[in-house]
């Protein structure tokens, strides 16, 4: 058999030119022809394992030619081979080989490939096909570590149809993959399957071919999996997405884009178990693929705050699983702490490399706990039932009480070290070196990160609201809504930076001893929409730093400015660009009033799109030389991410500048015009979503706006030059 070759180890596999088939928990990755060799992540993937790292095409034991490939959604791919003689003296092939692969839930069918072959020589033709398999059984942790794995043995299995089964006695997981032939094909020639004496993990089908010019064959190759079962964990949705359709006219990228973002976010969805058929589903998405296709406290809240102009039900089906692992006691090993909120969930404990050692669930993320009462307050803002806001009403009530707790003598809100094999850093940017100061010093925790205030302040304030609406309990309302003062005050005290010129901005954080730590990076773009700020100057200094020359690039904003001593362009926190934190500064500024600066950080966001096929991958990097016309990829990067995925539903909203008050019937609208984003003619958002309401914005080449679904007798739109019909 032949063998394939494989990264040196200790080295975290690059995915940007990988193809990716994804239904989560289950995922395929290959390089674009389609097969997969036992090297870097390629494989068939389910419930964070590898169920096969090899599944090689060979025709007379020599791999096809590749000629091209195209998705075809996120869930399937389509990849074009060719084999040529070697007496043919033309380019002409004699073999077409095509290969369809789909990935489906497990709960619904199998994934595989079906492998079609035809005869487009002049002569019959007799020659071989095989089929090489093999597999690890990784987990993703293992894998993206870099860190070698043992193959799997393997063994016949019985059954009507050719097949092979790999098992892993240590925790009765097992693979069988199967070699069905594809009908009008049935009764052709029976494969031999060869077990390899030398490499006991790996098989070999092979089937003895002749066809006739113009004559195809056909094969299916389905891959089952069975991995151990964690009590309560994630499943597969049983019901559709939990919101509608979304439609943009009159904006050819910002359509592509939502259309790819939507697709992408359908796929990664997971959702909580369920016993019973008519329950309702509380579904989520999961972070982002390979490597965090799971619960994760701060991302999903994030997808779902982004995507609640389109309805409330991830909204619901996120908080719901979240609440239902809210911490409730204090554990060294996992960080949790009665009302905080989980950071990540995941089958089984995990090593990645470098020591980092993380539980199956684990709760250092100081964002999370904030970031969960934000999105109960918004949702209800925007249609949630109150039945279901009173349910989550005592999670919201304890994850507040954490929040009292975490916030130190100085008025802020901070974490300190954790163990030593956990996470250094408990902000979204948690690499450990994601905080340096302006000469490029790393600063180690205690931290009080600045966008962590905003986030507090923003729970504060919507927990305040919630109280005094939902709960009625004014007096708890006003110790919250003090609370947030005492806050906004610290925050004024401890992060802004005065530079030489008389600018200022406000510091990525405040360390242990109570100083600023200098340097601007891309957080301040998370405080413009959360209320911390104060004024006019202070909103304008914010939108000044992202718009300097450091941080904005042509394609978003770096996490680091490129002035600062240590920033890299491809570094993860340290000079790369967010899609995300990106779409977060864009819809900040829009917000906020800053509408030229928006308009043009959208339109480069869009122009990055483009470049990636219109799905933004997690990060990427921007080189400071202007000779690179277009961003570059971050090899590892997630694709698809959920906030970058959901970041078209955030640009959209920054786009039409929309807000909503269900609860007492009011809806602002003041859209970016045409004109101001480079458009030539009006365009529509359709199907953004009120509660239950449907309603329908078309925006003029002015800026003037209809919107169809409300009236204005029940409601009290403000829009400029609006009509409603």
């Amino acid at each position: 058999m032949i063998d394939s070759a494989s990264l040196p180890p200790g080295r975290q596999p690059f995915l940007d030119d990988s193809v990716v088939c994804l239904a989560a928990p289950s995922f395929a990755l290959s390089p674009r022809d389609g097969q997969l060799r036992g090297s870097g992540v390629d494989g068939f993937y389910d419930q964070d394992r590898r169920l096969l790292h090899t599944l090689r095409l060979l025709v007379d034991d020599q791999e096809p030619e590749h000629v091209a490939h195209r998705p075809e959604g996120s869930r399937e791919a389509f990849f074009q081979a060719m084999c040529r003689s070697s007496e043919d003296p033309t380019a002409a092939p004699w073999l077409l080989v095509a290969r369809d692969r789909t990935v489906t839930r497990p709960d619904v069918a199998e994934s595989g490939d079906v492998v079609r072959l035809q005869n487009v020589g002049p002569d019959a033709a007799r020659f071989t096909v095989s089929v090489l398999a093999a597999t690890d059984l990784a987990d993703v942790a293992t894998i993206k570590a870099g860190f070698p794995a043992a193959d799997i043995p393997c063994e016949q299995a019985e059954g009507i149809v050719p097949a092979v089964r790999w098992h892993c006695p240590h925790d009765n997981s097992e693979v069988v993959l199967r070699a069905e032939p594809v009908p009008p094909h049935d009764g052709g020639p029976e494969p031999k399957i060869t077990l390899d004496d030398h490499r006991p993990g790996r098989a070999e089908f092979r089937w003895e071919l002749l066809l006739k010019p113009g004559e195809e064959w056909s094969v299916r190759l389905l891959v089952q999996g069975k991995t151990t079962t964690v009590a309560g964990y994630p499943v597969p949705p049983r019901r559709p997405a939990p919101w509608g359709r979304v439609e943009v006219t009159g904006h050819e990228h910002m359509a592509a884009l939502l259309t790819r973002g939507l697709a992408d976010l359908e796929a990664l969805r997971l959702a909580e178990p369920s016993g019973a058929a008519d329950e309702a589903e509380s579904q989520f998405v999961a972070a982002g693929c390979p490597w965090f296709l799971g619960l994760f406290g701060r991302d999903s809240i994030w997808a779902a705050r982004m995507m609640l102009p389109f309805g409330t039900g991830l909204a619901r089906g996120t908080l719901r699983a979240l609440a239902g692992r809210q911490g409730t006691r204090r554990d060294a090993f996992t960080d949790e702490a009665p009302g905080r909120i989980l950071h990540e969930l995941r089958p089984t404990e995990t090593r990645h490399g470098d020591g980092l050692v993380l539980p199956a669930r684990y709760y250092a993320s100081v964002d999370a706990t904030p970031l969960f009462v934000v999105l109960l307050h918004e949702a209800w803002k925007w249609g949630l039932a109150e039945d279901e806001v009173r349910h989550l009403m005592p999670h919201a009530r304890a994850a507040m009480g954490w929040v009292a707790d975490t916030l130190g003598p100085d008025g802020l809100i901070s974490y300190g070290r954790g163990r030593a094999d956990g996470l250094l850093h408990q902000g979204w940017k948690d690499s450990p070196d994601a905080v340096r100061d302006a000469e490029g010093r790393r600063v180690d925790p205690p931290i009080a990160l600045c966008e962590v205030q905003g986030y507090a302040y923003r729970a504060a304030v919507g927990f305040a609201e919630l109280l005094t609406a939902v709960e009625d309990e004014k007096e708890q309302a006003e110790l919250w809504a003090e609370r947030a003062t005492r806050l906004r005050t610290a925050f004024q005290r401890s992060f802004w930076v005065e530079e030489p010129d008389g600018r200022r901005y406000p510091a990525i954080a405040v360390d242990g001893g109570g100083r600023p730590v200098t340097g601007r990076t891309s957080n301040m773009g998370h405080l413009l929409n959360s209320g911390l700020l104060q004024g006019e100057e202070e909103h304008r200094s914010v939108a000044e730093a992202l718009m300097s020359d450091g941080l904005r690039t042509p394609w978003g904003i770096r996490t680091r400015s490129a002035d600062l001593a240590g920033f890299n362009p491809f570094s993860y926190h340290g000079g790369s660009v967010w899609a995300h934190d990106s779409a977060i500064a864009v819809h900040g500024l829009a917000a906020t009033g800053f509408v030229d600066e928006a308009a043009t950080l959208l339109g480069g966001m869009l122009d990055a799109a483009r470049h990636f096929d219109y799905r933004l991958p997690e990060l990427y990097a921007v080189y400071p030389n202007s000779r690179f016309g277009r961003p570059a990829p971050y090899p590892p990067s997630c694709r698809p991410q959920a906030w970058a995925a959901a970041s078209a539903a955030l640009l959209c909203s920054a786009m039409l500048r929309v807000d909503a008050d269900v609860p007492d019937r009011r809806l602002t609208l003041r859209p970016i015009a045409p004109s101001r984003m480079g458009l030539h003619s009006p365009y529509a958002v359709r199907g953004l979503r009120l509660g239950e309401r449907s309603v329908d914005v078309s925006v003029d080449l002015h800026g003037g706006t209809e919107v169809r679904g409300i009236d204005d007798e029940e409601w009290r739109i403000d829009a400029g030059g609006s009509c409603t019909t």
